[in-house]
């Protein structure tokens, strides 16, 4: 692929994006000539008019904006909730846990006369 056609591409994906037109394979393909299969296929074409459908796709409205946020806090709580059920759950596990041996217990005697011996 000659650098001709990338730019052509890149040039196609802005002009759309300036015209307020959907960035889509079937768009770029009828402006620059080029086969849609050509477009797919190509990764370094297809990554340029992925990449102008994404930043197109970020120009969002206040309402969906709105939508949005609405839909994180619900997911954040959701997240938060199973935070604190885990915690609870680690809470309650080291409530139910053994206590570890003490290690200053003394030795037992055995044990001692080997050591002094």
């Amino acid at each position: 692929m000659n650098n001709n056609i990338l730019r052509r591409v890149e040039q196609t994906c802005a002009d759309l994006l300036d015209t307020g037109e959907q960035i889509t394979f079937t768009a770029v393909a009828a402006k620059t000539g080029l086969a849609r299969t050509t477009l797919y296929r190509n990764q370094r074409l297809r990554a340029v008019i992925d990449d102008h459908r994404t930043h197109h796709a970020k120009a969002r409205t206040l309402s969906s904006l709105t939508s949005e946020i609405a839909h994180l806090r619900t997911a954040l709580e959701a997240v938060a909730a199973t935070v604190r059920r885990h915690e609870e759950q680690l809470r309650n596990s080291n409530d139910a846990a053994p206590t570890p041996p003490d290690s200053t217990a003394k030795l037992p005697h055995t044990s001692q006369r080997k050591l002094a011996g």
